[in-house]
């Protein structure tokens, strides 16, 4: 994949199309992720090829520019989150199509840049389904991994989530949920915090709000939820 030290994208995408498999680009339609985009890459493999190729930021910019499924996700495994401006995220995210890049990028990359935070303030105030949903996703992510952050930023999220509560686009709901959900799933405050934004969520008169809510307090409400958070 590489002559001398300089890495060769043709040569990678090369190896992506080696390493395609029909009947999961046939799943990847069914899951609503554009086969026309896809090559039909599994997750395992593409993990692989990316520890293989290391950090590289120049890299990234050109698998992105692809603009395929998995050349994208390759791109937010190799770019170096250090590297990453805020003019380049709010580049990527508007150029998402589906959901699979959406939160493989959020995971991957975008959490661990320096404007994570900001950046999940700023998408979910945007129209776009996908912005919104980045900035939902980022939300849920830093829930989970971000442990330094204060009680009150996640407090600040559940607001925020609230108020797009009846936005009824499908992945801008499940993103939705996701987020209560795991800022829900932080510790007991917080449980109680998300469990009373997903009560006023459903108090709501529509139909966006009323899933919301009722896919969030399912698992907020939990047992497995209530014993974990009060080991």
């Amino acid at each position: 994949m590489a002559v001398g030290d300089v890495l060769d994208t043709d040569a990678i995408v090369e190896r992506l199309r080696a390493s395609a498999e029909p009947p999961y680009l046939a799943m990847l339609g069914r899951l609503n992720i554009d086969p026309s985009r896809s090559l039909g890459v599994r997750m395992p493999v593409l993990r692989a090829i990316a520890k293989e190729l290391g950090k590289d930021h120049s890299l990234a910019q050109e698998l992105w520019a692809r603009g395929m499924t998995e050349t994208m996700i390759l791109a937010a495994m190799v770019d170096p989150p250090e590297a990453v401006t805020a003019e380049q995220m709010d580049s990527w995210v508007e150029g998402i199509r589906d959901w699979a890049v959406c939160d493989q990028t959020v995971g991957y990359l975008f959490r661990k840049t320096s404007y994570a935070h900001v950046k999940a303030r700023e998408w979910i105030e945007r129209d776009e389904e996908f912005v919104r949903r980045a900035g939902m996703v980022l939300m849920a992510s830093l829930a989970v991994h971000d442990k330094g952050a204060e009680d009150g930023i996640f407090i600040e999220y559940l607001g925020l989530v609230e108020g797009k509560a009846d936005d009824p686009r499908r992945y801008v709901m499940k993103a939705a949920s996701w987020a209560v959900r795991q800022i829900g799933k932080r510790n007991v405050y917080l449980n109680q915090e998300a469990i009373a934004a997903a009560e006023r969520i459903g108090r709501r008169d529509t139909r966006s709000a009323r899933w919301i809510a009722t896919d969030a307090l399912r698992e907020l409400r939990g047992e497995a939820v209530r014993a974990r958070l009060t080991a």
